[in-house]
Order: C-alpha cells, then structure tokens, then sequence
C-alpha cells in the first residue's frame, strides 16, 4: 500500500513539473555551431550577424540585460553588444539617417538574442505575453528583431513613449489609449519609419519590431563573445 502511495505522489510530482517545463520540441532547429554560421554566410551574405554600433556609430545603445537593469533583474548578457542580421542593419541604416535630418536618432535595448537566452527569460517571466515561447523561439533569435526607441540627439534624453523600456503593462500596446498627444504622435512616427524600412511593430511592445521575411533565417544560439 505505502509503495502504491509513493508511486502515485512521484507521478504527480512529475506530471507538476511537465506543465511548467517550456514546451521544446526535439524537431526545433537551432544554429549552436559558429563554424555552421559561417558557412550559411557563404552560401547567402544577408546571414551575416553584423554588429549594429560598428554599422551605424552614432546610433546609441542601451542593452539593458548586459545590467541588472532588465525584468530579469540579472545579468543576461556577458557584453553590451547588439547584432542583427545585414538585412535588418541595412533598415536601420536608413531609419537612422532619416531621424538625423529631424534632429533625432535611435536607441537600441536589443538585437540578436541567443536561444538560450529565451529559454531562461521564459521561466522567470511572470507574464508568458511578453516573452517568446522557446518552442518556436523568437525573431530575435533569428536575428530579425530590435527592441529600440527614439531620442533627441542634442539632450540624447528618449522622446516620451506611454511607458519604459520592457513594461509588462496593458499600455505598452501600440494602440493604447488614452494617452497624451505627445505620447501617440511619437509612438505613430516611430511606426511608421519602421515600417516603411520593413520593420513592423509588435502589437503589446510598441519598441519591438520585426523584420519581414523574418522566417527566412534560423534560430541562432551562438554568444556575443564568438561573434
């Protein structure tokens, strides 16, 4: 009888811990290899993982998870760096200089993100909307997503958005309302030179944006530090 009752609690254990386990299928494809990665380069440039400072020099980052600064509220990245695939730098390229005539320019949080990375923040993420799940993995692991925002290059101070950087609130939306004129006439502009240089906005995140064609490139899970 008691072998019985353990067993039962043993399955249940288990049974609890399979349903807050990230669902990972084995079939999930993820570029682990640099030696691989360089050789998709070989065969299509666009693969490349340019670094996006050394591309655009006065564009300004702030990658929040290299700081404890970031819901994680840990350390996530072992170097300040952002990368995108050379599609996606090419976009911002020409965002970038057409914010300069405006007296403005782009801030980067977030590039290319390792897969591993999104494994990690998906089990610490009190709200599962605001995380990619790791069984398709994200387009920042593809390389094909920024996190960003606008600021004014002489204060170098970010234009008034409806909330920081990474809120896991109802109005980060891009189409949240009520807010000022200010807020919606920056968060519009922002969206539509994104989208313009085809990037389109994330509908809960107004700061994240997706290149199209994004399915095109594979999940990458290579650090910063080999790049």
């Amino acid at each position: 009888m008691k072998l019985k009752f353990f067993i039962f609690l043993l399955f249940t254990s288990i049974s609890a811990l399979a349903q807050t386990k990230p669902e990972v299928p084995q079939k999930l494809v993820v570029v682990n290899s640099y030696n691989q990665y360089l050789a998709s380069i070989k065969i299509n440039p666009n693969n490349e993982l340019v670094e996006i400072k050394k591309a655009i020099p006065n564009i300004k980052l702030d990658i929040r998870y290299a700081t404890k600064n970031n819901f994680m509220q840990q350390v996530m990245y072992k170097q300040a760096r952002a990368f995108a695939r050379k599609p996606v730098v090419e976009s911002l390229k020409k965002i970038q200089q057409e914010l300069n005539k405006k007296g403005l320019g782009l801030k980067i949080f977030d590039g290319y993100r390792p897969y591993k990375i999104t494994v990690e923040f998906y089990k610490k993420a009190s709200d599962k909307n605001f995380v990619a799940n790791p069984a398709k993995g994200s387009k920042h692991n593809r390389g094909c997503a920024v996190d960003l925002t606008v600021i004014n290059l002489k204060t170098g101070k970010e234009v008034e958005m409806a909330t920081p950087y990474d809120s896991f609130s109802k109005a980060a939306a891009t189409k949240y309302e009520p807010v000022s004129d200010v807020v919606r006439k920056n968060r519009e502009y922002l969206i539509s030179v994104m989208k313009k240089n085809k990037l389109n906005v994330l509908d809960n995140e107004w700061w994240h944006y997706d290149f199209q064609g994004w399915e095109n490139y594979d999940i990458m899970d290579i650090p910063f530090e080999k790049l």
